[in-house]
């Protein structure tokens, strides 16, 4: 199954990085977002996200993660450099790796959340911290 992939990163040259790493594999990049708004309005086309913490509007990212799983039913991992402050969790969210992420990793995380998407076992990548 091709999974669509929502990247919410201010940064825009690790946005660009992980587009192309998601298209690399074959998968298709429903858009990149850099704040809460821009992220809810692309939801509807996304089945995975990755949600940095810290964004252009400010630390909205647990939120957006939220919301974007709850609502839309999206898989949700995030990607920052304060994975702390996710640490206790997201309420919909699967989990949090730190950046830097190496493309590697981000082949790991799409492999095993498209596989949990539809019901099938999936070794969780060994840099991801899942939330209980």
């Amino acid at each position: 199954m091709k999974q669509r992939v929502l990247i919410v990163e201010d940064e825009f040259l690790i946005a660009l990085d992980l587009g192309a790493t998601v298209e690399a594999m074959g998968m298709q990049v429903a858009g990149l977002a850099n704040d809460r708004e821009e992220a809810l309005r692309l939801a509807p086309l996304a089945d995975i996200a990755f949600v940095d913490v810290n964004l252009a509007d400010g630390p909205t990212g647990p939120e957006i993660g939220r919301r974007l799983a709850e609502e839309h039913g999206i898989a949700v991992v995030f990607m920052t450099g304060n994975p702390e402050v996710v640490a206790d969790g997201v309420k919909g969210a699967i989990g949090v790796v730190q950046k830097p992420v190496m493309p590697s990793l981000v082949e790991q995380l799409v492999k095993y959340l498209a596989a949990r998407q539809v019901g099938m076992f999936a070794v969780v990548p060994a840099q991801m911290t899942v939330f209980t």
